[in-house]
């Protein structure tokens, strides 16, 4: 296994860092409150960074997302890389991916995902109806990916479907989504055109994916979190000495920056091994209960270690913890994920 970065990686992740670190600052986060950031939108897609992901892979979108999350940055870029560029990609008919993936990478093509759930149901002609609670960005999007109870993924556009919205802990834009007989579009196209790959196949692939690909986020949510609270511990001062000079402080700090490491090195391989063709089914749900759990843990210690300041809702470390907070459950928390890797491995279906 080799995780260093290709050079278009690098060069993508570094102009990413500018773009998030320049536009993604706590006065426009606030001035954006629980919706999207147009300006910085616009701003990623006509530097070409949606477009790269389809030649840098996963890898490499987990490098950018580790981007965003240190800041925070409330913009679609995960799930339109996730369930539309890659999806389409990896699932979509040639006619698929001719019409869609122009529009995704210029960033005019928003997609979302609707995963998993099984409250959808598909008529024979490609009527879908059901209600999925929470839609991440869909507020946004001019498209979602659902899945229906038989794990085949449909494309929807927003603008056929009921959306209202629902506010998260975090300020994902998120929707509530009502298909009454709404229009689905197979991704793959006609059953003839799907190809070798079966339809749960691609839905299990689409699911690990985003598991890996939100690990990576929440690598650069943790990563940011810990690095407000060394400057803060820094430069707070108690009794005549920084509370960086505090053995207990220096602990729990430690052990935030191992639990981060572990959540980035963890999305690495996953991301990895699917950039390579390899079985990743396992590496990516050890991934999201990293993720999940070290991510829970380091975002309470940021907030911990900023004293009463931490419990200022308009501190930005605040906003790290309810991102934090908000990717622990998103995709299965700690507990489900682990059962269902524990239930994978039963199977026998665990790769090496």
């Amino acid at each position: 296994m080799d995780f260093t970065p290709t050079e278009e990686q690098a060069a993508a992740r570094d102009l990413a860092a500018r773009i998030f670190g320049d536009l993604s600052t706590h006065e426009r986060l606030t001035a954006a409150g629980t919706g999207s950031d147009a300006e910085l939108w616009k701003a990623l897609c006509e530097a070409g960074l949606l477009a790269a992901v389809e030649d840098i892979g996963l890898l490499g979108l987990v490098l950018l997302l580790e981007e965003q999350g240190r800041t925070t940055a409330q913009v679609p870029f995960a799930a339109s890389c996730v369930y539309g560029l890659l999806a389409v990609s990896a699932h979509g008919s040639a006619e698929q991916r001719k019409r869609l993936l122009p529009g995704i990478g210029d960033g005019t093509v928003v997609v979302t995902g609707a995963l998993p759930t099984a409250a959808v149901r598909a008529g024979g002609a490609g009527e879908l109806s059901g209600v999925v609670p929470v839609v991440p960005w869909l507020r946004d999007a001019t498209h979602v990916l659902v899945a229906d109870d038989e794990r085949r993924l449909w494309l929807v556009r927003t603008v056929d479907a009921r959306c209202e919205p629902v506010e998260l802990m975090a300020p994902w834009s998120a929707g509530r989504l009502t298909l009454d007989a709404a229009s689905g579009e197979r991704l793959g196209g006609p059953e003839a055109d799907v190809g070798d790959v079966g339809e749960a196949e691609a839905y299990d692939d689409v699911l690990a994916t985003a598991r890996t690909a939100f690990a990576g986020l929440q690598a650069g949510v943790c990563a940011g979190s810990v690095a407000r609270a060394v400057a803060h511990t820094n430069t707070r001062e108690q009794f005549g000495r920084p509370l960086a000079a505090k053995q207990g402080v220096q602990l729990r700090a430690a052990d935030a920056y191992m639990d981060t490491e572990a959540i980035r090195v963890t999305a690495y391989e996953a991301a990895w091994r699917r950039d390579e063709g390899l079985d990743y089914a396992t590496h990516a749900l050890t991934a999201a209960w990293w993720a999940s759990e070290a991510g829970h843990r380091v975002v309470h210690a940021g907030q911990h270690l900023h004293g009463g300041t931490g419990a200022d809702l308009d501190h930005p470390v605040h906003r790290h913890f309810l991102w934090g907070r908000q990717l622990d459950a998103y995709l299965g928390c700690g507990s489900e994920v682990l059962q269902e890797l524990g239930e994978l491995i039963v199977r026998g279906e665990g790769d090496a």
